[in-house]
């Protein structure tokens, strides 16, 4: 007999993405309140939910959970015990990566500058600096990192990878963490996309920005926390160099925080994902997890297990 599966959505935007199939039931639950069923097979938590409302699960039997978020930090403290977690790996490279692409070309082309000529209606024609013979780093070479890299190659830049562990692939080499502080004096652009964990937290510190040339941008796409955010005030309100940031610490930002008017620091909040691109590469992730367990197998993009 084929296996029967429910799978709960916490509202209905992921409907339309899902085959329709007989042996499969959908159920909507925001992981607030009672759950519909005592098992479900697939919970898909809410996207801006935060971690605390992975509390909820204590009220119900799953088999898997699945996350709308590529990030995880923090989530074993909250997940209850026993349960399968995975990622949504796959799902926010293309997004994460064009707002990155924007963030540096918004800094290079001085369009915070430009916006604000428009509204005062001022008309200031001067050269800026271009994104085409810049020279690249990316520190957390994964799917993300690789997206980044693809749409920055077209701009003629020259992009340098950093990974954990040293590698080679067909593009040649990926540096090592070690070597990090040799390689920030040569790069005009710093993107930083790493996860958070006890190892990259205050990863851009003090010494880490000391090391980038003057005038140098830095991109925050990863975590809030992997920046030191007192450092991060120091450089940039010098004007030696210049941020732009989707992700910062605390967030949300104070309204009184000395980033936000800091000239050469651009700030979005933490929209990196949030882009029509998430859905239907969410609905396809799901998709293939419902149909992974209807065939008895194991899921992907498993980060926690039990």
């Amino acid at each position: 007999m084929p296996r029967k599966i429910n799978v709960s959505l916490p509202d209905a935007t992921l409907r339309e993405y899902l085959t329709p199939h007989p042996d499969v039931t959908v159920l909507e639950w925001d992981l607030t309140g009672a759950p519909p069923q005592p098992h479900i097979d697939i919970v898909v938590p809410p996207y801006m939910g935060g971690k605390e409302i992975l509390r909820g699960l204590d009220a119900v039997d799953t088999g898997l959970v699945q996350s709308q978020s590529i990030g995880y930090d923090g989530v074993e403290e909250v997940l209850p015990a026993g349960r399968v977690f995975a990622n949504a790996s796959t799902v926010h490279e293309t997004s994460a990566a064009e707002l990155t692409v924007a963030l540096i070309l918004a800094s290079q082309r001085e369009l915070p500058r430009v916006l604000e000529n428009q509204r005062e209606h001022r008309w200031e024609s001067r050269p800026t600096a271009s994104l085409a013979d810049q020279r690249v780093l990316i520190i957390g070479y994964g799917g993300v990192g690789k997206a980044i890299e693809d749409r920055l190659l077209p701009f003629e830049t020259t992009v340098t990878r950093v990974a954990s562990r040293e590698r080679t692939d067909a593009r040649g080499r990926v540096h090592g963490i070690t070597e990090l502080h040799s390689l920030l004096p040569e790069q005009d652009i710093v993107v930083v996309v790493v996860p958070l964990s006890d190892s990259t937290r205050h990863l851009v510190d003090e010494a880490f920005l000391a090391a980038m040339p003057d005038g140098a941008l830095l991109v925050n796409v990863a975590r809030g926390p992997v920046a030191d955010t007192e450092a991060l005030v120091r450089h940039t309100v010098s004007g030696r160099i210049r941020a732009a940031l989707d992700v910062t610490d605390p967030e949300p930002l104070p309204s009184d925080h000395p980033l936000w008017g800091t000239p050469g620091v651009i700030i979005s909040p933490h929209v990196g994902g949030a882009s029509s691109a998430m859905r239907p590469r969410m609905g396809r992730l799901l998709q293939r997890q419902i149909e992974l367990m209807l065939a008895g197998e194991p899921p992907v993009n498993v980060v926690l297990n039990g």
